[in-house]
């Protein structure tokens, strides 16, 4: 690959559920396509709550994406003409991704990342801490709390009704059913670890 002087950098779209990341990606990619970048688009293969081919938001607008199942995939569609890389919902790949990342922002290529930056824990989400860490550009996004309206940061996740168990396994994400944005003073999680009990200052 060429290296391209000046260009080339990391900007992560983060947040909870339902606040607007992949819109906001979709926005990103469609103001790329005015300005005549070659744009690449993956999606985790795992994501199947929409159609294959395209990465689509909540208000079911739509961009044409590649479903990969391993990160190194990325790889077998990068040349010297592209301009962009832009990822939905990061968390769910390898962490192989990360060298792949920094290689690409490194080489002259613009990635553009959305993923969860916690897990319904409220918990650092998987490879994302790293990723944060190296972007050059972090734009964190709030959902609307549905407890109490205020500005929600984190993910409640629901199962039969009630808040999810610390110890139940992260699944992809599916229906609005089964998650719901939170701030962080309505956000539960049943028998999360409590380091300094039930200490208030």
């Amino acid at each position: 690959m060429r290296l391209k002087q000046r260009d080339g950098w990391i900007e992560i779209i983060t947040g909870p559920m339902f606040a607007g990341k992949t819109e906001e990606l979709i926005r990103r990619i469609r103001r790329l396509e005015y300005a005549k970048k070659n744009i690449l688009v993956f999606k985790p293969e795992i994501d199947t709550r929409y159609e294959k081919e395209y990465l689509t938001s909540h208000n079911k607008n739509k961009a044409k994406s590649i479903s990969i199942k391993e990160s190194k995939e990325i790889m077998q569609h990068i040349d010297d003409t592209v301009d962009v890389v832009a990822i939905d919902e990061v968390q769910f790949l390898d962490e192989e991704i990360i060298p792949i990342v920094d290689f690409l922002a490194t080489n002259g290529v613009r990635v553009i990342i959305n993923g969860l930056d916690m897990d319904f824990r409220g918990e650092p989400f998987s490879m994302m801490p790293t990723l944060l860490s190296m972007a050059e550009y972090i734009d964190k996004l709030s959902a609307v709390c549905l407890s109490c309206g205020q500005p929600a940061t984190r993910t409640q996740r629901i199962i039969d009704g009630k808040p999810a168990k610390y110890y139940d396994p992260i699944v992809l994400i599916g229906a609005e059913e089964n998650y719901e944005a939170r701030c962080r003073h309505c956000h539960k999680v049943y028998r999360k670890p409590k380091p300094y009990g039930k200490r208030k200052l």
